[in-house]
């Protein structure tokens, strides 16, 4: 499922933490690792190739093929590029550990514009185990689905369905889609339909079940200026402390 993986480095607490998570990865799928960094002016590129050969090194020591990529430039346009010839790209967030946890302008950015998932970690690896997705029925929720069915499968796990709504019988509906989906690929799936905002939602479900892994889709939406904004996912991140698997 992933055979190789890109982790976005920017010296970072949350982007080592980014990088652990990756390691955890690459072990289950015994993928190659791309580390990362775009600086943004020539003078401190000399500082990101020392990084990243740390972080290689860091990668090899666990047993996973590192490679070590360099560039100059934009980090979020770069990094949208570099992931294309990779199965996912993964960043940290920041802020995790405190109240109004944000994301950062790259993660935010990825999640906007990147054409591979976007894996936002948490502050602590996540063997990721238990899986979750957070479904609205929409376009890039129903990819979400297709991916966190798939990974769900190999891992032989359950998957929690969770959408946010205070209308209950139209919530059995959109959620029925997804059952419809788990049910004929033969993964067990547990649904939670409850009221209140998608973050609320999801941080509720994930705090009371083991889930350590959750599938979002992007959510995006694109008005008469072209503008791409992100709704759903930015406040799904900002309020869980697992990995947030965000398809585009």
């Amino acid at each position: 499922m992933f055979t190789r993986l890109l982790i976005g480095l920017d010296g970072s607490p949350s982007a080592d933490a980014a990088l652990e998570q990756a390691i955890v990865l690459g072990d289950r799928f015994k993928a190659t690792l791309v580390v990362g960094h775009v600086a943004e002016r020539a003078r401190d590129a000399e500082g990101g190739a020392a990084m990243l050969e740390r972080a290689a090194g860091r990668v090899r020591g666990a047993g996973l093929h590192a490679e070590v990529v360099l560039r100059e430039g934009d980090p979020d346009t770069e990094l949208a590029t570099l992931a294309k010839e990779t199965d996912a790209v993964l960043v940290g967030r920041r802020g995790i550990h405190t109240q109004g946890a944000e994301l950062g302008p790259t993660a935010a950015s990825l999640i906007k514009i990147a054409e591979r998932c976007v894996i936002v970690c948490g502050g602590r690896p996540s063997p990721m185990n238990a899986c979750a997705i957070a479904y609205d029925g929409g376009e890039t929720a129903h990819r979400a689905l297709d991916f966190a069915a798939r990974f769900a499968s190999i891992l032989q796990s359950t998957i929690h369905i969770i959408y946010a709504t205070s209308d209950r019988a139209a919530g059995v509906q959109v959620v029925g889609q997804a059952e419809a989906v788990l049910s004929l690929q033969g993964v067990a799936f547990v649904t939670h339909i409850e009221a209140g905002t998608p973050g609320e939602v999801v941080a509720r479900v994930v705090g009371r079940t083991t889930c350590d892994a959750l599938f979002a889709g992007a959510h995006v939406t694109r008005g008469r200026t072209s503008k791409v904004t992100v709704s759903h996912a930015e406040q799904i991140l900002r309020l869980t402390d697992i990995p947030v698997v965000v398809q585009p």
